[in-house]
């Protein structure tokens, strides 16, 4: 079962604004996108799922992470030494570097006070 991640504004997993739009574009994200999700705002988050458990101790199986929690989340991913977490961490596949990725789009997300949709 996949599950694909998409930053929104609402819960109902409306579109993002051109200007939430393009602050995913400039912020350079390169994550890994599945069949529906990997454009602007979006992840594959199965992909990721555990990695961020472990590093902020939510999942991402839930259908919706509202902004404050995402904040959290960022908050979680920014303390942690990404060659640590993932020297920790149970998904041996995983890169420092997609630590830093995953901090630039929750970024994104807290500044823009977006939460996540999950669809699985």
């Amino acid at each position: 079962m996949g599950l694909d991640t998409y930053a929104s504004a609402t819960p109902d997993g409306g579109e993002l604004s051109t200007a939430d739009l393009q602050a995913f574009i400039d912020a350079d994200i390169s994550l890994c996108g599945g069949i529906f999700s990997g454009g602007e705002g979006s992840f594959r988050g199965k992909i990721y799922a555990l990695l961020i458990l472990e590093i902020t101790g939510f999942g991402l199986y839930q259908e919706w992470i509202p902004p404050e929690t995402v904040r959290e989340m960022s908050a979680a991913l920014d303390r942690c030494d990404p060659l640590q977490a993932i020297e920790a961490s149970s998904e041996w596949d995983r890169t420092p570097d997609e630590i830093l990725e995953l901090r630039k789009f929750f970024k994104v997300c807290s500044e823009r006070n977006l939460g996540l949709v999950n669809w699985w």
